[in-house]
Formats: structure tokens, sequence, C-alpha cells
């Protein structure tokens, strides 16, 4: 496919300027938005490469000054290469924003930026959360919240960093000894309640070895023996996750065969915890940014009715 017209370069660098002053776009604007993307995403692998250097980024949930805070201390895009793990809706104030800026920055800038599907990309998850009332209170109605989740379906479900370090939100699944597996899915579809997919988004590594019923109600639990074994049928030095929350930013698991990543400081805007990024070089060196929110931050002063479960 080819790359963006003139046109098109200019309407997106003007739609990037707007929402980096966290301006919201209009609702047609969001359709195009969206339409465009679908075409590049459709385009994507479930597990999609990734060269390096990179910045591995984890949740961000709607917290949109800090998502400036994250390029601040990153770079800016294009320069800085970014992978997003998903969740970059609900809970926070700005899920309209955040998901507006780094669904353009993707359009503008394909292969600089990728962006995979967390556990809130979901409709059924994003009813509860957050994302559909704060859509219907800033445009009025439902139809962004539907523009944003139809583009869901078609996010990458994992990504693959130089063939050795797997990038996903959740976790692993009973189902999936291979890559190649998660290649075989049917991704473009609403998260099922159970099976391959849903684990790729909703499991977590735990202490206890082999699989375990996880607290969550969906996905599995797996211990140090399941992601020794996948990494070494899968030829990787490292699993890269989100999905929980770590009060540092960043925590080794498994004897380093896997590192949970979390990119919203101050979560909810009280859980006081530091946000991390993970910067990996031309040599598949790590070093990991933490970074606190955004000082400059004021919160709307509203009421928050949603359910506060620890996801």
């Amino acid at each position: 496919m080819s790359g963006l017209s003139s046109l098109e370069i200019d309407v997106f660098d003007r739609h990037i300027n707007d929402l980096m002053q966290c301006k919201p776009l209009a609702e047609l604007e969001i359709k195009l938005l969206c339409e465009k993307a679908k075409e590049i995403l459709a385009e994507e692998s479930n597990v999609q490469a990734v060269k390096c250097p990179v910045t591995v980024c984890g949740d961000i949930h709607g917290q949109f000054f800090d998502l400036l805070e994250l390029f601040r201390i990153g770079g800016k895009t294009p320069d800085t290469n970014y992978l997003f793990t998903g969740d970059y809706v609900d809970r926070g104030y700005y899920s309209v924003e955040t998901v507006s800026l780094l669904v353009c920055l993707k359009v503008r800038y394909r292969d600089r930026i990728t962006i995979t599907r967390g556990n809130h990309e979901s409709r059924q998850i994003t009813q509860v959360y957050g994302f559909y009332d704060e859509c219907m209170r800033k445009y009025g109605n439902a139809a962004v919240w539907k523009y944003f989740t139809d583009l869901f379906d078609y996010l990458p479900v994992t990504a693959l960093v130089e063939n050795q370090i797997f990038c996903l939100h959740g976790g692993l699944s009973p189902s999936i000894d291979t890559l190649d597996h998660i290649r075989q899915l049917d991704r473009i579809q609403e998260v099922p309640h159970e099976g391959p997919m849903c684990d790729l988004l909703w499991s977590d590594p735990d202490g206890r070895c082999g699989w375990g019923i996880s607290p969550r109600g969906a996905g599995y639990t797996f211990g140090k023996d399941i992601s020794e074994q996948f990494n070494h049928t899968n030829n990787l030095t490292l699993i890269a996750r989100a999905h929980q929350l770590v009060q540092p930013g960043y925590d080794w698991q498994h004897e380093r065969h896997v590192v949970t990543i979390f990119s919203a400081p101050n979560y909810c805007y009280r859980c006081g915890n530091q946000a991390s990024i993970l910067e990996i070089d031309e040599n598949l060196k790590y070093n990991f940014l933490q970074f606190d929110p955004d000082p400059k931050q004021n919160e709307p002063n509203q009421v928050r009715k949603t359910p506060d479960y620890f996801l």
C-alpha cells in the first residue's frame, strides 16, 4: 500500500498538533482516522515484526498528560520508535484524546510506531470502565466509541522485536506453544471470553509453577517453567508485557525471562506508583526510564462511578 498523500500528511500533522494540546478531534475526523488506520493495521501480522532501536511502553489508560510526559522522557515521534502494548483507554479522564493521538501517530508514522491490543481494547470492557461514558459525554452519542472499538479488532495482538523479544499485553496461553500458533489466529473480532486470543491479553506471570486459574476471571497465571519453555521453544530472550500495576513501573519476573512494564504513573490518580518505559538499543541492550506524573496536569473534578477492580 502506498504512503500518505501530501494532503493527508497535512491533515494528520494538524490533527497531531491539536491533540498534543488535548483538543479532541471532531466525530467525522475520527471516523476518517479509523478508516485509514484499519487499512494500515489490516496489513500487519498477529505477531508484528519490530526493529531496534525501539522503546516499549505499557498501560496508558487515558492518562493523557502522562502520555505527553512519556514522550518528553522517551523522545518525540518520529525521532524515537515506539511499541505500545495496549490499554490506551478506560479509567483515566482522557481516553478519547489518548487513543486518538496514538492512532494518529500510527497513521502518520506507520513504521515508527507499533500499537498492539490490550484487554481494554474491547467493546464489553469499555462499556464498564469509562471509555464508552467518556465518548457519550464528549460527543453526545456512541458513534466515536463504535469507530474506535471497531478499529480495536484490527490491532495486532503481539509484537516481536528482532525475533528475540516477545511483546504483548497480558501473557501466555496453554493453547499456544509457538509464535506460529499466534500467527494463525483470526484476530479481527471482539476479544473472546476464553481461548488463546483472550489469554494473550489477560494472563499474568505467577510465582507458582505451571498453569493456574486467574483471579481476573479471564486468562491464566503461568509459572517460571512455562515462560522458560516458551522462550526456549521460540528462541526468545525475553517476554515483555504490561497489564499489571507494579510500583516502580517495571518488575523482572521468572529469573528475567519476563518483565512487566507499566506506563501510567499514579495510576487512577491515586496509586502513587512510578511509571516506566523500556528502551531497547541497536545491540538489544535494555534501559528502563522511570517517570512520575506530569506535574502540571489538572484533572477534572468529577465523581468517578466506574468499578474499582485491580485490572
